[in-house]
């Protein structure tokens, strides 16, 4: 909260009340009716601290164009019915905020239910409210004006202040949270702000998100100032957790940074049906296209490679096999192994392929440590045994992958509880 706003606050001056507002709301990018709400009810709570009982109900009201405000005494009107008439000693008196509405509560076991203690200070008779709003029915609200006091004690001012920094940063929150809520699984661009044990804060204008360890890419060096793209994985509504969770390791960012590179993605002509990535080293994306003379892996290479590139580029030179999806198992592991050619596959009932390549492709099917075949097993959801055509009895080491699921799509929900178990920071 600037500072203004604590001079505002520590001084208690009315009259300034109309310029705070549109202050306090544009700092905090809320609406000035949320900000003149905090404040009301913070004017109120103090008022009420210094001046009236604790059982009443004191509402505020502000004139923004002339700088005056009023109290009110609020009463609800019940009738006889719907409330219980006791003596003092019978029960004990409304609980702080507890208003007059007719609602039952549980006492006791869960079969017995009574009605809410009638009390003076906060309920009125619908008889009795008539002779001051002739319409009145139950469940309304009257108000009785009260004097209008300015001096609020040091005590009671700071309780003030605290109730209304609290409803700011409540409003401030519902309102980042209603902006980035469908922002969930896109792509934001924002600035490295901090490092928090091993957390990267980052600046997205308005809001600051987090990128938690486990979702930065191994073997990136963020510096304070960068500005790069992340993937907004979930908007928590949680206030003991950071609000913003970023990702630059998730699959689906590669998939969103080629919707904005590849047109034909973005329109919904060329798809991506399953993605496999270790994030900072490979990832293998298999691409479908669902109109006829659109070639797939074409249209997500871009001319001379100019799209992939762009992908590589920001995914600081990640390498990106970019294959064609297909209905067949055996041309989809097939091309899985890409960049390797593939001489024969055979598939197993049990969902496992028998890849078979000539001798002087062995290494490149496998990859190094194996990487290259289980990324194709991961991106397949087959296990995949890579053989050399020449012994294809003898099991090749880091040859043999098994299976993986390809591309887990997960609800913002899913999202959402996964980031935030454990992860308070």
């Amino acid at each position: 909260m600037p500072l203004r706003s604590e001079r505002f606050f520590s001084k208690m001056d009315l009259k300034a009340l109309a310029i705070a507002v549109n202050q306090i709301a544009e700092e905090k990018g809320i609406k000035p009716e949320e900000v003149l709400h905090a404040i009301e009810s913070a004017i109120a709570a103090a008022y009420k601290k210094e001046y009236r009982k604790r059982t009443e109900f004191i509402r505020a009201k502000f004139d923004l164009k002339s700088g005056d405000i009023k109290f009110f005494q609020v009463k609800f009107v019940v009738e006889p019915h719907e409330v219980r008439i006791v003596e003092e000693s019978e029960a004990p008196t409304l609980a702080e905020g507890e208003v007059g509405v007719p609602t039952a509560e549980r006492v006791g076991n869960e079969e017995e239910q009574t009605l809410p203690r009638y009390n003076s200070d906060r309920h009125i008779f619908v008889e009795e409210a008539k002779k001051i709003k002739k319409d009145a029915v139950s469940g309304d609200e009257i108000e009785f004006p009260l004097e209008t006091q300015a001096d609020f004690g040091r005590i009671a001012a700071q309780a003030a202040k605290q109730v209304v920094l609290q409803g700011l940063r409540e409003a401030e929150r519902s309102s980042i949270k209603e902006e980035f809520a469908d922002k969930e699984g896109e792509i934001v661009s924002g600035v490295v702000g901090r490092f928090e044990r091993g957390n990267v804060y980052i600046d997205l204008g308005r809001a600051v998100g987090v990128m938690f360890y486990n979702e930065s890419v191994p073997g990136e060096h963020y510096r304070v100032g960068e500005r790069l793209r992340f993937l907004v994985l979930a908007v928590q509504d949680d206030p003991r957790r950071p609000g913003i969770i970023l990702s630059r390791s998730h699959p689906k960012f590669v998939i969103k940074l080629f919707e904005l590179e590849v047109p034909e993605m973005a329109d919904g002509i060329v798809e991506i049906k399953a993605i496999a990535r270790e994030a900072g080293s490979r990832t293998k994306v298999a691409v479908a296209s669902k109109e006829a003379g659109v070639d797939p892996v074409g249209s997500a290479v871009g001319g001379r490679g100019m799209r992939v590139m762009a992908v590589t580029n920001e995914l600081g030179n990640e390498k990106i096999d970019v294959i064609e999806w297909s209905d067949s198992p055996e041309k989809f592991v097939a091309n899985a192994l890409s960049p390797a050619k593939v001489k024969l596959v055979e598939i197993s009932p049990r969902r496992e392929a028998k890849v078979l390549v000539s001798e002087d492709q062995l290494s490149l099917a496998i990859g190094k440590g194996g990487q290259n075949v289980r990324l194709a097993a991961k991106l397949t959801g087959w296990k995949i045994d890579v053989r050399s055509q020449s012994r294809p009895e003898e099991v090749q080491e880091g040859g043999v992958s098994e299976v993986e699921a390809a591309m887990e799509e997960k609800s913002p929900e899913e999202l959402n509880e996964e980031k935030s178990e454990g992860e308070s920071v």
